[in-house]
């Protein structure tokens, strides 16, 4: 809230440099921030009395837009790649899986793996687990099973995380 809007009957008011200024009603600390040419800005609304500031609004709101930026800007975003496998892959291709899944989880993504079955594969089922088993084995070395291994409809799905050192 700014200026007019703040409709409390007693506020502690904050001086421009920062010092405190007391406990006031909120026509008095309006009338000390106009001879300041500045504005009246209730930074804290829960407490008790509410905490007002006088500053200039559009230098505050410029300095909140730049700060939330930086912290955008630090922010890592983590993706969910996934590796999709089927029951009867061969070794080769799965050591190619296996390669392109590392990449993934040293780049710091989480990595979903599937294992997609169609048509009579449903009906082994149990005997293709070691699948999965197997590739997690190895990556061992630099990710952990986050999810284990659950089927989800015709597909069971695991979930990989980068292990932390």
């Amino acid at each position: 809230m700014i200026n007019e809007q703040i409709r409390d009957r007693e506020i502690r008011l904050i001086g421009e440099d920062g010092q405190q200024l007391g406990i006031m009603s909120s026509r008095e600390a309006m009338k000390i921030a106009r001879e300041a040419e500045l504005d009246l800005v209730k930074i804290a609304p829960q407490a008790k009395p509410p905490v007002c500031k006088i500053i200039d609004y559009g230098k505050y709101r410029y300095e909140l837009a730049r700060k939330e930026k930086e912290a955008k800007k630090k922010q890592k975003t983590i993706e969910v790649k996934e590796v999709r496998l089927s029951p009867n892959i061969d070794s080769n291709d799965l050591n190619t899986k296996i390669a392109s899944a590392r990449k993934f989880i040293e780049k710091g993504n989480k990595v979903k793996v599937t294992l997609r079955f169609r048509g009579r594969e449903m009906a082994h089922v149990q005997s293709s687990r070691h699948i999965l088993d197997e590739f997690a084995k190895a990556l061992e070395d630099i990710a952990l099973v986050d999810k284990p291994a659950k089927m989800e409809g015709r597909s069971m799905a695991m979930f990989l995380t980068e292990k932390r050192s």
